[in-house]
């Protein structure tokens, strides 16, 4: 349910991160790209990343989200890659991405009205290319650089850019201010429970090595991370094609 109040709550939070894109533009440089790795804070993040690991198990297959059928994993991500196209557009928009802005605002208007509210990612049906971009993307198109590694409490693997980036994407999806609780939670709950699923499959499916099976987890989780952040920032663009409508792996 859409609250008529939020708006002009809505527009500070824009103008408030539209003033941060100007501080940040100006003291950037252009797109560094950053080489080896920057840990200055290792001991504490070794300490971080025990604590991850015993929180996140031992990295072998879960049983219970294995036996959740695939179909209804489906619909979990297709929900939350919906419900994150607003914040997408958003950051796009902030990184003059007119493409990716004018992806972001069809596809969830396709799957917000065709897709039943995005249970069914019908845009892809139709063809149109997926888009998935975040602030710390946007802080590096400004030109901020990546800065030390960091490893956080329960999220994991990060860079001092990525850690920013989070804190204001906390603030730059504007269904936070236009729906109502507990709807304005959705998004979240399914984004979590969608990142699990999906490393669950990548175990499973023999993709993704358990970081417990290495020699040093740690050296592995932030080489793994730094590596496809890197690579992920530095393709010619956040636009993946696809070919039909996705069912996850």
């Amino acid at each position: 349910m859409f609250k008529a109040t939020t708006l002009s709550t809505s527009l500070r939070a824009l103008v408030g991160v539209t003033l941060v894109a100007g501080l940040a533009a100006c003291s950037g440089a252009s797109r560094p790209q950053p080489a080896g790795v920057n840990d200055p804070h290792e001991t504490g993040n070794r300490k971080v990343h025990a604590f991850n690991q015993k929180i996140g198990g031992s990295g072998k297959p879960n049983r219970v989200l294995g036996a959740v059928p695939i179909e209804f994993q489906t619909v979990v991500h297709n929900v939350s890659e919906n419900l994150s196209m607003p914040q997408a557009a958003v950051n796009s928009a902030l990184q003059a991405d007119l493409a990716g802005f004018g992806l972001s605002t069809y596809r969830f208007l396709v799957n917000s009205t065709l897709g039943m509210g995005g249970l069914f990612d019908v845009a892809s049906e139709f063809k149109v290319p997926e888009h998935d971009t975040d602030f710390g993307e946007t802080l590096y198109v400004w030109g901020v650089g990546e800065g030390p590694y960091i490893e956080l409490p329960l999220i994991g693997p990060s860079t001092r850019r990525d850690t920013a980036g989070r804190v204001v994407d906390l603030f730059t999806n504007p269904l936070s201010y236009t729906l109502d609780s507990p709807e304005s939670y959705v998004g979240t709950v399914t984004g979590y429970a969608d990142s699990a699923f999906e490393k669950n499959r990548r175990i499973v499916n023999g993709k993704q090595v358990p970081i417990s099976a290495s020699g040093d987890s740690y050296a592995q989780a932030r080489q793994d991370y730094l590596q496809k952040r890197r690579a992920d920032l530095a393709r010619p663009t956040s636009i993946a094609a696809t070919t039909g409508p996705r069912m996850v792996d």
